[in-house]
């Protein structure tokens, strides 16, 4: 069973940075998508960005060019990096780790407990 534990995030100014982190535990020969969401109340969990077991990367556009996720393979970390935030940008992140399935490979979808992260204007 996957686990996650995020550690930053916290509270900053507008144009600050800030960089998440992400360990997961219980991983296997199966090496999971990750990536970071992040969600404000009464609005549905968004993703921010991605990298694929490849290590390919994604990004939502609200964040191209601002943001960069980095995954450590042999350490089973993400990390994202957080430049030039703005007050949009404050929500609880969460992290994330998934397998589709297949090839000898269980199905799952984990979530870390989610982090904080708000930009003041």
């Amino acid at each position: 069973q996957v686990q996650l534990v995020e550690s930053g995030g916290g509270l900053v100014q507008a144009g600050d940075s800030l960089s998440l982190s992400c360990l997961a535990s219980g991983v296997t020969a199966c090496v999971p998508a990750m990536g970071w969401y992040r969600q404000v109340p009464g609005k549905e969990r968004e993703l921010v960005a991605g990298v694929t077991s490849g290590g390919t990367t994604y990004y939502d556009d609200s964040v191209k060019g601002r943001f960069t996720i980095s995954r450590d393979f042999a350490k089973n970390t993400v990390s994202l990096q957080m430049n030039g935030l703005k007050p949009e940008d404050t929500a609880v992140y969460y992290c994330s780790a998934s397998d589709p399935g297949g090839n000898g490979c269980e199905e799952y979808d984990a979530w870390g407990q989610g982090t904080q992260v708000t930009v003041s204007s």
